[in-house]
């Protein structure tokens, strides 16, 4: 009687309704997707996949090949990136290096660009007559360009290391920036060599850090699609992401969603070692008394780093863009030879260039699909800021249902360990053919925001989570005291409060939608258009200055949202 009546008790609180509706989606949107791929690899049509994969003659060139791609690649781009990263970081935060400030703003931009950006201009420069067509700058000007620098795991490696060391630096930036002057001042005053106290305080303190910005470009190494596809596969340079592409675009399915399973397995074993490997240890060096962050004088070998900072980050953030606007300029691809037009902007249809191809300003469908994926990053971005916004108030509005909130928090986490292309592929084996009452969702718009929204979660509930850390339970309290329900207290107390914070990571969920090509990369058709997927159809075709133009229209997208963003977050640090 006692737990029925807990049980009524509970039926009768709004915020239990409102539980069970963001449980219910987080299922849908995140545990039926990955049942769905589970089941369609164990039933009668898949009979034989699994061991087809793995233990076949032909599991070679399915998995295991493709396996040792990704891991080459995951570990090149995370060693690469974390070394990067993090000199990049202590020149900006610990060192006296001219113009350090505009480093760091620069260092940044790298990881709001498309991660095919840096391909595409990779290719513009160092492609050469191997697989035919149009020769990249340097082998029209005469200068031979060897296979490996062209094609395969060095370029794939060397540009996605250019988009993703970003990513490392911000991490790594935010962890020296809290390594206290005053312990580097003390180990100095002891006699301390600044080698010594670089290996014994400032590198001990930012190893966390370290470990989690070589894992989350490990991680995105392994699980990258467009780089490989771009600079790989033409080479038969085969990765997990480009086989399980292959597998379920040729009509192979259950094979596909296989390596989708087995590339989720991968990548949440690489994110949960990092955890281990941290677990226990303690890295602490905040005081409680503040100390500003102790600079280095690193005196004749100011200018040297100054000079090695500005070139990676002019390499990476300024100068693909320059190639990818000079290139879109070209009449003949990676040409200077047939002058300069801007017929690849604005010309009308002429059936001596690009087989009669507009414009993309003028194309209508490039047009379309730019409304689209704006259209796209909006529903994307608010849906994921929705969803995570509930889920983490009800798990604050919730403190003693641990069972709940324990679901909630790992369904919320769940999807950041799945790699794009393999939740596409969980989407099409849930949503692609019609299950009971509902039909099929493949071919639609809904079926890529649903994806988007899934894979956008993780991002949006720490948001969220984090914002309404920042608010005190008194206010929630005081609010009760007058008789406020639990709505009203939500949407004139929490929202209100969090709406610039909620804002900037939606902001940021816009962009990483309208920029990736992994997640929908599976779900597009051209009766739904996207901006990344005509870039790499473009760019796979030969169409190289109608694939850099909408690159740049991409890119021009993701920063001026990004820099959006970081307005806002100044503007809410110093509300």
């Amino acid at each position: 009687m006692r737990i029925l009546a807990r049980a009524s008790a509970a039926a009768r609180r709004p915020v239990v309704w409102l539980a069970a509706v963001v449980l219910v989606i987080l299922v849908i949107l995140v545990a039926l997707p990955l049942a769905g791929l589970v089941a369609a690899t164990v039933g009668k049509d898949a009979d034989g996949a699994w061991t087809d994969v793995l233990f076949s003659p032909m599991s070679s060139a399915l998995f295991w090949q493709p396996l040792g791609g990704s891991l080459l690649v995951g570990l090149g781009t995370g060693v690469l990136s974390t070394v990067i990263g993090a000199g990049l970081a202590w020149i900006v935060v610990m060192s006296d290096v001219p113009g350090r400030r505009i480093i760091g703003v620069l260092a940044a931009i790298p990881f709001a660009l498309p991660s095919f950006a840096i391909a595409l201009a990779w290719e513009s420069v160092f492609r050469n007559d191997r697989i035919g067509g149009s020769a990249g700058l340097l082998f029209s000007l005469g200068v031979p360009v060897p296979d490996w620098l062209a094609w395969g795991p060095v370029p794939v490696i060397l540009t996605m290391v250019a988009h993703y060391f970003s990513l490392s630096f911000v991490v790594i930036a935010a962890a020296l920036a809290g390594v206290g002057g005053d312990l580097v001042a003390a180990a100095e005053i002891t006699g301390a060599s600044r080698l010594r106290v670089a290996a014994r305080i400032v590198l001990p303190a930012v190893t966390p850090a370290m470990l989690s910005g070589f894992l989350l470009a490990f991680a995105e190494g392994v699980s990258n699609f467009a780089a490989p596809a771009l600079l790989g596969l033409p080479v038969r340079f085969q990765t997990l992401s480009t086989r399980l592409y292959g597998a379920i675009s040729t009509g192979d399915t259950e094979r596909g969603y296989v390596l989708s399973i087995l590339l989720v397995v991968i990548a949440g074993l690489i994110l949960f070692s990092g955890t281990r490997l941290t677990r226990g240890r303690s890295f602490s060096t905040i005081t409680g008394k503040a100390s500003r962050v102790r600079i280095a004088r690193t005196g004749i070998w100011r200018l040297p780093l100054a000079a090695l900072g500005w070139t990676i980050v002019l390499l990476t953030a300024v100068v693909p863009g320059i190639l990818l606007a000079g290139s879109t300029l070209l009449r003949r691809t990676n040409s200077l030879e047939g002058g300069l037009t801007l017929h690849y902007w604005t010309g009308e249809s002429d059936p001596a260039i690009s087989q009669g191809m507009r414009g993309v300003l003028r194309d209508p469908t490039v047009l379309g699909a730019l409304g689209g994926t704006l259209m796209l990053g909006v529903t994307v971005a608010v849906g994921a800021v929705l969803i995570g916004m509930l889920s983490a108030w009800v798990i604050r509005a919730m403190p003693r249902a641990k069972t709940a909130n324990g679901i909630i928090g790992l369904l919320s986490y769940v999807p950041f360990l799945i790699p794009g292309v393999a939740l596409g592929a969980a989407f099409i084996a849930q949503f692609g053919s019609a299950t009971g009452p509902f039909g099929s969702l493949y071919g639609t718009f809904w079926i890529i925001a649903l994806a988007g929204i899934a894979a956008s979660i993780p991002f949006a509930f720490q948001t969220a989570n984090a914002a309404l850390g920042q608010v005190s339970r008194e206010l929630d309290e005081a609010a009760v005291l007058t008789g406020a329900s639990g709505a009203r207290r939500f949407a004139r107390i929490s929202v209100p409060l969090v709406s610039r914070g909620l804002a900037g990571g939606g902001i940021l969920v816009f962009v990483t939608m309208v920029r990736d090509l992994s997640v929908v990369v599976l779900l597009v058709t051209p009766a739904t258009p996207l901006l990344s997927m005509m870039t790499f159809r473009y760019a796979s075709e030969g169409f190289a200055q109608q694939a850099a133009a909408i690159t740049l229209i991409i890119a021009a997208i993701s920063v001026a949202a990004t820099l959006a963003a970081r307005l806002l977050e100044r503007d809410r640090r110093s509300a």
